[in-house]
């Protein structure tokens, strides 16, 4: 039986390991990408490009096109390039009137790694930016050149613009909650830029393997989501029950909720490089299922293509902060990664804001603070644990006289299994669990009952957007990503060598070896790991100790007590 509990462990611990690299699997080789918080390109420079390339004919024939569907009235066109800044406590988003594109979009509360504020609109080296226009070959339309007449608003702009690159009109307007309403209009045949990518990661966050980069969409009441790495297709939704539809990574979100107008939208994948200024060029993405060439990042834009000429959307732009998201329409709330036991992180999550909040100020020991509560709940089921591991631990000698007197026949002489002695040896054994009031699968059950907590807690301390740069205490500056001196998971592992000391010895000394090297294999793992989550990890071992020192400590003088009381 000691075995088919060293199975159990191990296969446990084995499916911790693949589900994380199925999860987590290791990023590809990426060019360093820009910082954020640069500034956008200046209004009489060369502004973003974006993804399809086309030729020049194609573009010149789109021009043409647009041309002559221009509606007939008198030209309407500002003189010079201007900005339009749009801005309340939480963002400040810059326009540009030419093309009415959004070339900037600042996160006020959320800095990058050199404390300038996060923006959310990547950089890049030619137009067309976020809310531009592409043609139905995908080249850029001549309006994301023209000039926009701008006519400024309380909370909010119009950018209008009749001449020969065709006729358009993009009102913008910052609501109350921080969205924006955008209506577009505009003639030929066009679809509405977002992306390619969110924001401008830093190379240590391009290189992360917990960090994720994607689409997210919600059609059917179902949240689906597009690596930016594995999708070299083309995606195509219908608007039909469509919720919401953006890009997004581990943090942040552009996302667009449709209104009246919307046909369709398109995912495309793309390829970027960035040059030594900091910004993208981009190319479409081979759909031949091969990862990106050197020094090339994968990454997917939007397209947002309207039925009739005319499109209406309320689009977010900001962080992934859970109730936030929640309180907005849209169900964007969705967006949060929490996965299957998100039932179980939500309100662990609430927990953690709230002890954060209202008791210690500080996420390293707010996270501490929770270990201990989830501890105390999951305290039944420990105790049940180690009360079976002793118990086992005390009828060790026995169940190994048994197998000693049935292991010479437990194989015939040509060298086969012997049913009949290995049925008589397992009974038993198991006369011998009925004797000693033993369960041998109490010792195995409360672990497996406490894996849905433990992947729930590393799901929420993995999308937490609260634990980004959030610091601790000395090194440990940001509990979103690893320990740079790789402290906690080296004393994490000490602490699993300590509580298995600790634990009751049970199986033979090989068995014994084979638990012993589960310290080694964790602490290679959780090198890399965020250091929110090995922090959990490290709290919840030490309580483990305590727990076992104080059991052993009532078991000594349980025994003193009863020498007592026999002298």
């Amino acid at each position: 039986m000691e075995t088919r509990r060293l199975l159990i462990a191990a296969l446990l611990s084995l499916a911790v390991l693949l589900l994380w690299q199925k999860l987590f699997p290791p990023p590809p080789v990426v060019a360093p990408a820009p910082m954020d918080g640069g500034a956008a390109a200046p209004p009489g420079e060369p502004a973003p490009s974006p993804p399809p390339v086309a030729t020049a004919e194609v573009a010149e024939s789109a021009a043409a096109e647009s041309a002559a569907a221009a509606p007939s009235g008198p030209p309407v066109e500002a003189a010079t390039e201007q900005t339009v800044v749009l801005e309340d406590e939480r963002i400040r988003a810059v326009w540009s009137n030419r093309g009415a594109q959004l070339v900037s979009l600042e996160l006020k509360a959320h800095p990058t790694d050199d404390n300038g504020p996060v923006d959310l609109v990547r950089r890049r080296v030619e137009e067309p930016y976020l809310f531009g226009l592409v043609a139905a070959g995908g080249a850029p339309s001549a309006l994301d050149q023209a000039l926009f007449a701008v006519e400024r608003a309380r909370d909010g702009a119009t950018f209008t613009y009749r001449g020969p690159a065709g006729a358009s009109r993009k009102t913008v307007t910052l609501r109350a909650d921080s969205m924006m309403d955008v209506v577009v209009e505009s003639d030929g045949d066009w679809r509405l830029l977002l992306g390619p990518g969110i924001r401008n990661p830093t190379p240590a966050e391009a290189g992360n393997r917990f960090a994720q980069r994607g689409a997210v969409y919600l059609q059917g009441g179902k949240v689906e989501r597009l690596d930016a790495l594995g999708t070299d297709e083309t995606t195509v939704l219908s608007a039909t029950a469509l919720g919401f539809v953006g890009l997004e990574d581990q943090y942040f979100l552009a996302a667009a909720i449709p209104g009246p107008g919307l046909r369709e939208a398109v995912i495309e994948p793309v390829l970027f490089t960035v040059d030594e200024g900091g910004r993208a060029t981009f190319s479409p993405r081979p759909s031949d299922g091969e990862d990106p060439p050197e020094g090339m990042v994968a990454d997917l834009q939007l397209l947002l293509a309207p039925a009739a000429g005319r499109l209406e959307l309320a689009v977010y732009f900001g962080a992934k902060q859970l109730d936030r998201l929640d309180a907005l329409p849209g169900s964007l709330g969705k967006t949060v990664n929490l996965g299957v036991f998100g039932f179980l992180a939500r309100p662990l999550l609430t927990a953690l804001r709230w002890i954060h909040a209202h008791i210690v100020g500080n996420f390293g020991w707010a996270i501490i603070l929770l270990t201990v509560a989830i501890r105390l709940v999951l305290f039944p089921l420990n105790h049940k644990s180690i009360v079976s591991m002793e118990k086992m631990q005390k009828i060790n000698p026995k169940m190994q006289a048994i197998r000693a007197k049935y292991r010479g026949k437990l194989k015939d002489k040509r060298g086969r299994p012997n049913a009949e002695a290995s049925a008589k040896m397992n009974q038993e054994i198991m006369a011998l669990y009925k004797a000693e009031g033993v369960n041998p699968a109490a010792g195995c059950l409360p672990m497996l009952l406490q894996m849905p907590v433990l992947f729930a807690f590393y799901r929420l301390l993995s999308a937490a957007v609260e634990l980004r740069h959030a610091p601790w205490l000395g090194w440990v500056t940001d509990l979103s990503v690893k320990d740079p001196y790789y402290v906690l998971p080296l004393v994490m592992g000490a602490s699993m060598v300590i509580q298995q000391r600790m634990a009751p010895a049970q199986g033979d000394p090989m068995q014994r070896r084979l638990f012993m090297m589960m310290p080694v294999v964790f602490t290679v793992l959780f090198l890399q790991f965020p250091a929110g989550m090995v922090l959990y990890w490290l709290t919840n071992n030490v309580l483990a100790i305590a727990q076992q020192a104080g059991y052993k400590r009532w078991r000594q003088r349980a025994a003193s007590d009863d020498d007592g009381g026999t002298k």
